[in-house]
């Protein structure tokens, strides 16, 4: 299908819990840490829902949750390093992309992908490398790449200017509500994938343009002539 016949000419993911259900090795790797530091074991529901602001405060909720207290600066960054060892050593043991997402990426063949997530860079590119997907996405821009991250608006629009396209011409799908946020605040239309971390109701609440159960549903958002939402700058 060429960019013509299409609602968006590019289109933005989230990846942890969008792309790529990474959750296994995610807690697997919370648990080596807090294992070396000599802390108690968190179950992996609950560390769960301690994603999707960044690797640091992942970490640092974390040991919050650990310590049940405080946890002090220096023994953050302590287990930072240690997450960032055990992570590196362990982000492809169980990830795999979601049902759908390859068949589905391949569909967009044409349109300007990208991937803009709170997950550090080095991460990111080396999960999307493994995977073999990274050659798909015109730009990824990581939880560390700028200044700011999701939910502000600047990782989207700073990844809309590098796609040579207008947010009003983009589309930004992702599992959390940050996503909704970013992409809303950015003047983009925005999806909802429910079957990423989070699920429907919060992406309900924060207002989601559109939600997909399943990931080959985004083609219909993409080429229906009826589906196209705009957003004010």
């Amino acid at each position: 299908m060429h960019v013509n016949m299409s609602n968006y000419q590019c289109v933005l993911f989230d990846l942890d819990g969008t792309l790529v259900d990474s959750r296994k090795d995610l807690s697997h790797s919370i648990q080596l840490m807090l294992s070396e530091l000599g802390l108690r074991h968190i179950e992996s529901e609950e560390i769960m829902t301690f994603v999707g602001e960044g690797a640091r405060l992942l970490v640092e909720r974390s040991l919050r949750a650990a310590l049940a207290a405080e946890p002090k600066v220096a023994v953050v960054d302590q287990a930072f390093e240690v997450f960032r060892q055990k992570y590196s050593a362990h982000l492809l043991d169980s990830t795999l992309p979601y049902e759908e997402v390859a068949e589905t990426l391949n569909a967009l063949e044409g349109l300007t992908l990208g991937v803009v997530t709170n997950k550090p860079y080095e991460f990111s590119a080396s999960l999307l490398k493994g995977l073999g997907m990274l050659g798909l996405f015109t730009v990824v821009i990581g939880g560390d790449s700028l200044q700011e991250r999701k939910p502000s608006p600047l990782p989207l629009t700073e990844a809309a200017r590098r796609c040579g396209r207008v947010p009003q011409d983009c589309l930004m799908v992702g599992d959390t509500r940050f996503d909704i946020t970013a992409g809303r605040d950015a003047g983009m239309a925005t999806c909802g994938f429910t079957g990423g971390f989070r699920g429907k109701s919060e992406l309900i609440a924060a207002g989601a343009d559109f939600l997909i159960d399943r990931f080959s549903q985004l083609k219909e958002i993409v080429f229906s002539p009826e589906k196209r939402i705009g957003r004010r700058a």
